[in-house]
């Protein structure tokens, strides 16, 4: 069954009206009609919903709820991605694949070896691109939420940012010894439920950034195996290694 995201104000008692691009998809590439049945999700409340089309009008679709969904397809932790800014297409596949494994907000940080320069002209665009991404990767995967896409911060302003989780992970090229495993382990243990991890851009975390950070409490940094992984896998199968631990297969 599609989904599709709605706001609070769209819903008029037992009535949903879906409008802009929305319209379109239903209509010219899905083709639903009159008695097709389609869920929807209030994204200011994350609650879901299955509706029957009763209306197909030239700029908006109306359709009645039939039941309110009891099932969640969101996780019972947050994860807020810090990815070092990399290539424009590299930064969407990052927002694409996290959406669909689960995250809840990523920020692009800019830092020493960053190769992309954003600027104050062309930065908003970016992210109003980069949030149609993950609207788009969160209706494909069913999500209950459209995860955030935060504006591009400088590094120097993670260190207040970070304080606020219950666990940092950063991953580290360098490290060694401090294994995922283990670093996971501990945490669930803490019953950890706010999770910031940070990924360096295409040339790495620079020493000096480890440096400035490794004050932070509860920051750890991890090894992801022997091999040396992209900017653009890093993430995923960092997430992915929280969401088995933490949420999806327990």
């Amino acid at each position: 069954m599609y989904k599709f995201f709605i706001k609070k104000d769209q819903i008029k008692e037992s009535k949903v009206q879906i409008i802009k691009e929305d319209v379109n998809h239903i209509k010219n590439v899905l083709r639903l009609q009159n008695g097709d049945n389609i869920q929807v999700c209030n994204i200011d409340t994350t609650k879901t919903y299955i509706t029957k089309i009763t209306e197909v009008q030239t700029n908006s679709i109306i359709a009645e709820i039939i039941e309110e969904c009891t099932d969640t397809t969101e996780s019972n932790i947050s994860i807020h991605i810090f990815q070092g800014l990399p290539k424009q297409e590299k930064m969407e596949q990052i927002i694409q694949k996290a959406t669909e494994i689960g995250v809840t907000d990523i920020t692009p940080v800019k830092m020493e070896r960053c190769v992309v320069k954003l600027d104050e002209k062309t930065a908003y665009k970016k992210i109003e691109r980069w949030q149609k991404i993950a609207e788009v990767a969160a209706k494909q995967s069913k999500r209950d939420r459209i995860p955030t896409i935060h504006s591009c911060i400088n590094f120097k302003n993670l260190y207040e940012i970070l304080k606020k989780y219950d666990i940092v992970i950063v991953a580290y090229e360098e490290e060694k010894q401090s294994n995922i495993k283990q670093v996971l382990k501990d945490a669930k243990q803490n019953n950890s439920k706010e999770i910031a991890i940070i990924i360096g851009p295409e040339g790495g975390i620079a020493k000096e950034e480890i440096e400035f950070l490794i004050t932070i409490q509860n920051l750890k940094t991890v090894t992801l195996g022997k091999r040396i992984l992209r900017t653009e896998t890093a993430p995923v199968v960092l997430v992915s290694c929280i969401m088995y631990e933490f949420d999806e297969m327990e």
